[in-house]
C-alpha cells in the first residue's frame, strides 16, 4: 500500500517559516575571510544598519499577535516558535532550514532533542527517501545527516573525534547543493565525549568536539524547548555551539521566552481544524435512584462506607474479598479486591479514595464493562460512517488497560478482559452485518468475524521478552508500522496498553481512547488524549482535511473533573497537549515505569542513578537529573513512536488547469456558483405544526430517564476561548430535569427552530399524554430537539412538503478554479480533484491535465473523449455547497458542457457519480441528491442545466446520449 503522503505549503507552516526568514530582513550574510573554513563554515550575518534586529522582532510580534511580555536583546539570538502538537514541527523546521539555506547560504545545523526516542523519530524523518525527494522536488537541495551517538574508548589506540561531528565540520559546501544536519540529544551533549580533548584534532586546530562544531558558526534548532530550561546545564551546554542562532521550536516555554515571533497555540489549532476535537464520555448517575455510597475511611485492612438513602445516613465497615451487599443489597456482584490506608479497589476494578461516591443501583454489570461496551458500540459507529465511504479510513480504538494478564493470557477463560472484549465485538459485528449495504464494508466485517482474535492487539513492556509469533507480530504494527496497521486488509483495529504508549507514540487514526483503569496524574491524562489529536489518513495514506473529526474519550465518573482541567490547561497555557512530564523529584510511579519498562530491581535502579549524579538522597533530582534519567531509560518516557517516515511517492501535489478551456465551461460555472438560501415552502403554520408534532411522536423513548447514562461532552472554541459544550444528538436521551420556566424554554426553542410559540405550545398541550415537557425543561432538551427535527425536515423533505432556492449575492469570484477577478487559476491542490493518481492520460476536453480521481467510475469518466463533449471537469470538493433542509450542504461531481446533436447550441450538464448500486445509497444521500435536482431547476431560469446520477456500471456515453436526444 502507499505510504504516508506529505502536503505542501499548509497555512500554518508557512506562516512559521516566513515568520523566521523575516527576522532576517535587510541582513548580509558574508563569508568568513579565511578560505579553508569560507568552505566548510556558515557565512555570518553581518549587523550593519540595514538589519535592525529588534526592529524584525517587534514588526513580527504586532504582525502575529504576540501578547508573550518581555522586550528585545539585540545580543541576544534565540528566536522561539509555538507549535501544537501534531502541527507538523518537524516538517516546519525542515522546510525553515531548506529556506535559509536558499536565501542566506546557511548549511550547517545543529537540531537539539531531549530524548533518545525523540532523536530516533527526528532521524527517520530526514533520512526517509520520502524526505528527502518531497523537498528536493521544491529546492533542489539534498538533506545529509550526522547522528551523534555514544562511543567506546579503545585501549592504546589513538583517539579520534567522534565520526558524526567530524564529517559534519568537514562536510564541504562548494560544489553541492546540500544542507548537513547534525542531530544530537540531551544526553550526549552532557556526555564527557563533548569535552574531551581528542588525540587527532581537526584542522590541526580544534580537538574537541563543542570547539569543532562552534568553528562551522552554526544554526542551531532546539525541539522541546521546555526540556531544556535556560538556566539548566544542558542550555548551558548548548551554548558551547557558538551558534549564530538558536531556534526553539516546541508547544510548551515553561513562559520562559526569549523573541517569540510566531505561535499556534491549541486554541490555533482546534479552530482551524488543525487537530481533532476533544469528546468526552463520561459514565455517571442518574438522581433518579435516591441513593449515595460514600468511602469515608480506609485504615489498610477495613473500609468504611456511609450510605445516604431516604434521608439517612448508615456506617458499614468491609474487609477485603468481603461483599459490597453488606453497604446496599443492589452492590451483591461487587466485593472489596484489595485496599490500603488511602485506596480501596472494588472487584470490577474501581479504585476508590477518601471521599469518593457511586450510586449502588449501576452496578447490574460492571462499570468497566459498561463503558467497554460503550465503546465498542461506539467504534463501530464511527467505523459504519468512516469504512462506507468513497475513499474510506479506518479508526482505530485504543484502550488503557491494568489488567494485562487478564488480556494476555485470557483466551478460554470465561469472564476474562480479553474473553468479554471478543464476545461484545462478535456481538457488535454480527448486528453490523445484518443492516450494512456497503460491499467494501461488509467484507471487512465478514473477514473479521473469521478470527475474531486478529480485530485486536496489545503492547506491554513485559513483551519485550515474549517470543511468541503472533504477539511479536502485533508489537511490530502497533510501534513502528503504521502502514500495516491501517491496511484495509487488516482487521486490526482496537489496542490495548498499559501506560506504554502514551509518550512518544502517536497514529492519526486514533478516534477513540477509552481508560478501562485510572492513570492517575493531571498529566498523564493530558498525555492520553495528546495520542489521538493528529488528524486521520485516508486509505492511500492522505490526510483528509477541511472536515471536522473528534477524538472520542472514555473515562469513569471519577474522572469527570477531567474536562474541566483539559479546558483551563487549554485557556491558561495556550498550549494544550505536551507528551512530557516535567518533574522535580524521582516519584514512586515514575520508579515503577522505569522497572516495568526495564526489569531492573529498585535498590539497583536508585544506586545506579546515584552514581549518575542524577538524584540526592531523598530522591530529588539533582540540576539535570531528570535529563540524565530520560536519557538512561528512554522506553520508561516515550512509546517507540519511532517510524514518522511519510513517503510522498511520484506524485505531485497541485493539478494543472488547460486555461484556455475555461472559457467554454464559464457561463456554467457562474451559474452554479451562485449565492443561494434555501426556503421551506409550506401551505401554512399548521403544516409546521403537524411536522413538529409528528417528530415528536416518533421520539417518545427520547424523553426516558435511564439508570446509567453516558454523559457525552465537547470542548469548542469560541472567540479565543476553550468551553465545555454537551454534544447534540438525535440518540441522545433526555433527562427528566427542569432548570427554566415554561415560557422561557418555548422562547429559546423557539428562536432555535424558527417555529411559532404558539405553534410549539399547541403541539406540547396536544401530546401531554404521551409526554409532558413541563419534567423536560432545560437547554439539553433544547438541543437535542433542535438536533433530531432538523435530521426529520431532512428525511421528509419532498415527501411531506417542498423546497425551493432564492439567490442571496450578485457575487461569484473567486471561486475553486477562480481569482477574484474571474480568471481561471493555473493551478489547484490535487487533493481537491481526487486522492488518486494515475499516469494515464485525460481527455482532451478535460479541464485538467493530470489524472486525479476518487473512484474507479470517476476515473472512467476523465478518460472518456467523445467528440460530443466541448469541455467537462470533476467539480472541486467543497466549491459548490448547495444547502440542504435541516442544515448542511452536498456537492455534485462533474459539469459537463456538450454539443446539441443539430450543433447550435451547448447543453449544460452535472453530473453525481456514486461507484456503488442506486440501492445502496445511504437515505441522507438520496435526500441531498433530490435538493441538486431542485437547485438546477432553479437555476436553469439563466443557463439550462440538466443533471443526472451515475451509478456504478452506467456508463457516461449512455448519460450524454439521452440528454442529446431530449434536448
Amino acid at each position: 500500500m502507499a505510504g504516508f503522503k506529505f502536503e505542501r505549503n499548509l497555512p500554518h507552516q508557512v506562516a512559521a517559516v516566513e515568520s523566521i526568514l523575516k527576522v532576517f530582513d535587510g541582513a548580509q550574510a558574508k563569508s568568513l575571510e579565511e578560505k579553508a573554513m569560507a568552505a566548510v563554515a556558515n557565512p555570518l550575518i553581518q549587523y550593519d544598519p540595514g538589519y535592525i534586529f529588534c526592529d524584525n522582532i517587534r514588526k513580527l510580534k504586532e504582525d502575529n499577535d504576540i501578547k508573550a511580555e518581555g522586550g528585545c536583546d539585540s545580543q541576544d539570538h534565540v528566536i522561539d516558535i509555538m507549535m501544537e502538537t501534531g502541527t507538523g514541527k518537524t516538517y516546519t523546521y525542515t522546510k525553515a532550514m531548506l529556506e535559509l539555506h536558499r536565501q542566506l547560504g546557511i548549511h550547517k545545523f545543529v537540531v537539539v532533542v531531549p530524548t533518545l526516542s525523540i532523536k530516533a523519530g527526528t532521524v527517520n524523518f530526514l533520512k526517509a527517501k520520502a524526505t528527502g525527494e518531497h523537498f528536493r522536488q521544491e529546492y533542489g537541495t539534498n538533506i545529509k545527516t550526522y547522528v551523534v551517538e555514544s562511543q567506546k574508548s579503545k585501549k592504546n589506540k589513538k583517539a579520534y573525534m567522534p565520526q558524526a561531528v567530524r564529517e559534519f565540520v568537514e562536510a564541504d559546501r562548494s560544489g553541492s547543493k546540500s544542507v548537513h544536519v547534525l542531530i544530537i540529544n540531551a544526553g550526549m551533549i552532557n556526555s564527557d565525549t563533548m569535552t574531551k580533548k581528542f588525540d587527532v584534532s581537526l584542522f590541526d586546530r580544534y580537538n574537541t568536539p563543542f570547539r569543532a562544531i562552534a568553528s562551522t558558526h552554526p544554526f542551531t534548532i532546539i525541539d522541546e524547548p521546555h526540556k531544556f530550561p535556560p538556566k539548566g546545564k544542558t542550555y548551558e551546554n548548548i551554548q558551547k555551539f557558538g551558534s549564530q542562532f538558536i531556534f526553539r521550536f516546541g508547544a510548551t516555554f515553561n513562559d520562559e521566552f526569549h523573541h517569540l515571533i510566531y505561535q499556534l497555540s491549541a486554541i490555533d489549532a482546534f479552530n482551524n481544524n488543525l487537530v481533532k476535537g476533544v469528546v468526552t464520555h463520561v459514565e455517571e448517575f442518574d438522581a433518579a435512584k435516591d441513593a449515595i455510597v460514600t468511602l469515608k475511611d480506609t485504615d489498610g485492612s477495613e473500609a468504611t462506607f456511609e450510605l445516604s438513602e431516604n434521608g439517612k445516613k448508615r456506617k458499614f465497615k468491609v474487609g477485603k474479598k468481603e461483599s459490597m451487599a453488606t453497604v446496599h443489597p443492589e452492590m451483591r456482584d461487587l466485593f472489596v479486591e484489595s485496599l490500603n490506608k488511602t485506596v480501596v479497589v472494588l472487584s470490577n476494578g474501581l479504585e476508590l479514595k477518601r471521599g469518593n461516591r457511586l450510586n449502588p443501583y449501576s452496578y447490574a454489570e460492571s462499570l468497566q464493562d459498561k463503558m467497554m461496551q460503550e465503546a465498542i458500540a461506539n467504534h463501530f459507529e464511527i467505523e459504519r460512517d468512516l469504512m462506507s465511504r468513497e475513499v474510506r479510513i479506518k479508526p482505530l480504538t485504543l484502550f488503557f488497560i491494568d489488567d494485562i494478564e487478564g488480556y494476555r493470557e485470557g483466551n478460554d477463560i470465561a469472564g476474562s478482559l480479553k474473553e468479554k472484549f471478543e464476545r461484545m465485538a462478535k456481538a457488535y459485528i454480527e448486528k453490523e452485518l445484518e443492516s450494512v449495504s456497503d460491499e467494501r464494508y461488509k467484507v471487512y466485517l465478514q473477514s473479521s468475524l473469521k478470527d475474531i482474535s486478529l480485530i485486536h492487539g496489545g503492547y506491554f513492556s513485559k513483551d519485550n521478552s515474549e517470543s511468541d509469533e503472533k504477539i511479536e507480530k502485533e508489537i511490530t504494527e502497533i510501534l513502528h508500522d503504521k502502514e500495516a496497521l491501517l491496511s484495509l486488509e487488516n482487521p486490526r483495529r482496537f489496542i490495548f496498553s498499559k501506560w506504554t504508549l502514551r509518550e512518544g507514540w502517536d497514529n492519526p487514526n486514533v478516534f477513540q481512547i477509552c481508560k478501562l483503569r485510572s492513570s492517575g496524574s493531571t498529566t498523564s491524562k493530558l498525555q492520553e488524549v495528546g495520542r489521538g489529536l493528529r488528524l486521520p489518513v485516508n486509505e492511500y495514506m492522505s490526510r483528509v482535511k477541511e472536515e471536522i473529526f473528534d477524538l472520542h474519550y472514555f473515562v469513569d465518573f471519577t474522572e469527570k473533573t477531567f474536562v474541566d482541567t483539559l479546558i483551563s490547561e487549554i485557556n491558561e497555557k495556550s498550549g494544550a497537549f505536551s507528551s512530557d512530564i516535567e518533574l522535580d523529584k524521582l516519584t514512586e510511579e515514575l520508579i515503577e515505569k522505569i522497572i516495568e519498562a526495564y526489569g531492573i530491581d529498585e535498590d539497583i535502579l536508585l544506586e545506579t542513578l546515584d552514581d549518575a549524579g542524577a538524584i540526592k538522597r531523598n530522591n530529588d533530582f539533582k540540576e539535570d537529573g531528570y535529563e540524565i534519567v530520560i536519557a538512561m531509560y528512554p522506553d520508561a518516557f516515550a512509546g517507540v513512536g519511532k517510524n514518522k517516515v511519510r513517503n510522498a511517492g511520484s506524485k505531485r501535489d497541485k493539478v494543472s488547469l488547460r486555461v484556455g478551456k475555461y472559457d467554454e465551461l464559464k457561463s456554467l460555472w457562474e451559474s452554479i456558483n451562485q449565492k443561494v438560501i434555501l426556503e421551506y415552502k409550506i401551505e401554512d403554520e399548521s403544516k409546521f405544526e403537524a411536522l413538529f408534532k409528528s417528530y415528536l411522536e416518533n421520539n417518545i423513548r427520547s424523553f426516558k430517564p435511564q439508570g446509567v447514562k453516558t454523559k457525552i461532552g465537547s470542548i469548542n472554541f469560541e472567540e479565543g476561548v476553550a468551553f465545555y459544550k454537551e454534544i447534540e444528538s438525535v440518540d441522545d436521551e433526555i433527562l427528566p430535569i427542569s432548570t427554566m420556566s415554561y415560557k422561557a424554554f418555548l422562547i429559546e426553542l423557539s428562536k432555535t427552530l424558527s417555529l411559532n410559540i404558539q405553534t410549539l405550545h399547541k403541539v406540547f398541550k396536544s401530546i401531554k399524554e404521551q409526554l409532558d415537557i413541563n419534567f423536560y425543561l432545560n437547554q439539553q432538551t433544547i438541543r437535542t430537539v433542535r438536533a433530531g427535527f432538523n435530521k426529520y425536515l431532512l428525511d421528509h423533505a419532498f415527501s411531506d412538503f417542498s423546497i425551493g432556492y432564492n439567490n442571496v449575492s450578485n457575487k461569484i469570484h473567486p471561486t475553486k478554479l477562480t481569482d477574484e477577478k474571474g480568471k481561471p487559476l493555473k493551478s489547484i491542490n490535487a487533493n481537491d480533484v481526487g486522492v488518486k493518481f494515475s499516469n494515464e492520460n485525460v481527455a482532451k476536453s478535460y479541464l485538467f491535465k493530470e489524472l486525479y480521481y476518487d473512484s474507479d467510475l470517476e476515473k472512467e469518466n476523465i478518460k472518456y473523449d467523445p467528440k460530443e463533449i466541448i469541455v467537462f471537469t470533476k467539480i472541486p470538493k467543497n466549491s459548490i455547497k448547495i444547502p440542504v433542509a435541516g442544515g448542511g450542504t452536498y456537492s455534485p461531481d462533474f459539469a459537463y458542457v456538450i454539443k446539441s446533436k443539430d450543433g447550435k447550441k451547448k447543453l449544460h450538464l452535472i453530473v453525481e457519480t456514486k461507484d456503488k448500486g442506486e440501492r445502496d445509497l445511504f437515505d441522507d444521500e438520496k435526500q441531498k441528491i433530490k435538493h441538486a435536482q431542485k437547485l438546477f431547476e432553479h437555476l436553469s431560469d439563466e443557463v439550462k442545466i440538466e443533471f443526472k446520477k451515475q451509478f456504478m456500471g452506467d456508463k457516461m456515453v449512455e448519460i450524454i446520449k439521452e440528454i442529446r436526444d431530449i434536448t
